[in-house]
């Protein structure tokens, strides 16, 4: 995608439409958000497949590989689609909450709150159909969007305090570093360092936020990746454990089967079976 934003709808005829196109999981390089106001939604995402029933809300992070496929209810269907580029919006608590978490999709009531999402939508909609757009006014309205779904995540509950943990500066700056790094074998030390503060301290903030190590989010930020690669490459096992700084095969099938129940050739297999 070569523009900062777009905005469009999905109505029945289109997901007639996409329902006869080849539709492999894929990754994007912009952030997606997607509001279902009528009909449903078959999504494969963080590694499992769900269908939906609107409203919802799904949101997808850049780089996480992902299938959508809109469906019909009692004729219907009427989706939005969100894409935009993360430096759009710098401070986003979804981006975090998604790469890390198997929630990033969940439905809501349908009741003033959903409503009022559609309004903002219907809003941006408008203002990204002039002759010259402001984008200033497009951040905004989406900046309103995602506290009112910060919101109603708050109230169901889904995501306790992880939203004033995730603002930490601290925790954004060290994901910032992961994505940059992880493919490489740094220790807890090399990010420390570089976040000027001591590795218990980063350890603190990490068991804080997620419950787990910095070892630990290192190791499921490089098994996250190798299931993507598993999925959408034809690369062997041992190139892809090579890749991402496991230099014996043996020893990346065990740390893939220790995290995840089953050895990477288990993964590819179980998920080509879910995926056709």
């Amino acid at each position: 995608m070569e523009d900062v934003f777009k905005i469009f709808r999905i109505d029945g005829r289109d997901a007639e439409y996409i329902a006869t196109q080849v539709n492999e999981p894929h990754q994007h390089d912009y952030e997606e958000l997607l509001i279902g106001t009528a009909g449903r939604l078959e999504h494969f995402i963080d590694f499992k497949s769900e269908i939906m029933e609107a409203p919802f809300i799904s949101f997808v992070t850049q780089g996480k590989t992902h299938r959508v496929r809109p469906l019909l209810k009692d004729g219907r269907c009427a989706i939005w689609g969100i894409r935009f580029k993360s430096e759009f919006i710098a401070e986003t608590a979804f981006r975090f909450y998604a790469a890390f978490h198997d929630r990033a999709s969940f439905c809501m009531a349908d009741g003033p709150c959903f409503h009022r999402l559609d309004v903002i939508c219907q809003m941006m909609y408008d203002e990204y159909q002039q002759d010259v757009v402001d984008l200033s006014v497009i951040r905004d309205l989406l900046n309103t969007l995602f506290t009112m779904i910060q919101s109603e995540r708050n109230k169901q509950d889904l995501n306790n305090d992880e939203a004033n943990q995730i603002s930490s500066n601290t925790f954004r700056n060290f994901l910032k570093l992961l994505d940059k790094y992880y493919k490489e074998n740094r220790e807890v030390n090399f990010y420390a360092e570089r976040l000027f503060m001591s590795s218990r301290n980063l350890n603190h903030i990490c068991q804080k936020v997620l419950h787990q190590s910095v070892s630990e989010i290192i190791e499921t930020r490089k098994l996250t990746e190798a299931k993507n690669l598993l999925i959408t490459t034809d690369l062997t096992i041992a190139e892809i454990g090579y890749a991402l700084g496991y230099n014996e095969k043996t020893y990346f099938t065990h740390a893939f089967k220790r995290k995840s129940g089953i050895t990477p050739s288990e993964f590819r297999k179980d998920m080509r079976k879910l995926i056709t």
